[in-house]
């Protein structure tokens, strides 16, 4: 019977009092644990680690002695590989993917390792989204020389998971403010800035003040100046009463709290595999409006992430049907995550 253990690297900037007590307040560690307890939920065992770095690993298999260890996102180098399976010969080691092509990119390493990766017999290769998994199943089929068996076997879909429990809210539409939130780590790829712009447009449209929220504190992949010039934009605006509010890093209990008090999310990335940060907020009733980069998202819903135009549209459209946007994303969600289940089980049951 399958055994499974996903191993994660604690942040460098591990800080205890923002942290989770493992080390992570990420995505990663909330996706991890959300699909560990659907396993253990199917009889399938279980189990999340959290290590400092490649050399905890060996530890934490031989004391949990799993069949399947699945390693979240690259930071193991791929030469640790040679180590561990001679340690450890039955275990079949996952490297799961949780980004695109365009985001991955900004990772110089990347395709070096995935390359390396692929050589070693028990190392599979998981894409969390069906884009990536075509992409790289083409690269490392070319590179390896591989028939279209051969690399289905080596690289795999396994698309992530969310915990199937959903609030609703009432809405207050009369207030003389707009409170419009951007949550997730500052990155290029989100697209604050863009977001702001249509969060204020909209806002003067139905002519109340924004109080548009980010999260603060985790600032990746060249977000320095986005984070700058979203600080620049509302100190230009100071005078018209439109506000940025800078959330710090919680447990997870209250950010969902959190979520609730907002009154729209948005979550118009360039490029997403999942986003958990959207699943939160639809969770707590909150409407959305994504783009079509996220898997589950509806697409009346969703806005072109490169037209401000088409996000106050969208805006506006979710205003005025905030509880459909609610009921349909939630349903759309819990679609979703019922054949993540079935994707996994059978992976993990299938000889």
């Amino acid at each position: 019977m399958a055994k499974v253990l996903f191993i994660l690297k604690r942040r460098e900037d591990y800080d205890p009092k923002t942290h989770s007590h493992v080390g992570l307040s990420t995505g990663l560690y909330n996706s991890a644990s959300f699909m560990s307890s659907m396993l253990n939920g199917m009889d399938i065992p279980s189990e999340v680690a959290v290590v400092r770095d490649n050399n905890d690993i060996d530890r934490e298999v031989s004391q949990r002695r799993p069949t399947h260890v699945i390693i979240e996102a690259l930071w193991v180098v791929p030469t640790k590989f040679s180590v561990l399976q001679q340690l450890h010969p039955d275990v079949t080691w996952i490297i799961r993917l949780h980004s695109d092509m365009p985001f991955i990119a900004g990772e110089g390493m990347a395709m070096d390792w995935l390359g390396d990766y692929s050589g070693y017999d028990r190392v599979v290769i998981a894409a969390n989204a069906p884009r990536m998994l075509r992409e790289t199943r083409l690269m490392l089929q070319l590179r390896n020389g591989w028939d279209a068996k051969q690399a289905q076997t080596k690289v795999i879909y396994l698309p992530n998971y969310y915990p199937q429990s959903y609030r609703h809210k009432r809405f207050n539409h009369s207030k003389s403010h707009v409170d419009i939130c951007c949550f997730g780590a500052v990155r290029p790829m989100k697209n604050h800035l863009l977001q702001a712009v249509a969060a204020i447009e909209f806002a003067e449209l139905i002519n109340k003040k924004l109080r548009f929220h980010i999260n603060a504190g985790r600032v990746e992949g060249k977000g320095e100046p986005v984070m700058r010039n979203l600080q620049s934009l509302f100190e230009h605006l100071h005078h018209t009463g439109h506000e940025l509010v800078s959330h710090a890093w919680t447990p997870r209990e209250q950010f969902l709290e959190l979520c609730g008090s907002m009154d729209l999310g948005l979550q118009v990335s360039l490029s997403e595999t999942f986003n958990i940060v959207g699943a939160d907020l639809i969770s707590q009733g909150v409407p959305l409006v994504g783009s079509a980069e996220i898997p589950w998202s509806a697409s009346w819903f969703a806005a072109d992430p490169n037209s401000s135009t088409d996000m106050v549209k969208k805006l506006h459209l979710t205003w005025e049907l905030s509880r459909a946007n609610v009921w349909i994303q939630q349903w759309r969600l819990h679609s979703y995550t019922n054949k993540t289940k079935r994707v996994w089980k059978q992976y993990l049951t299938t000889k």
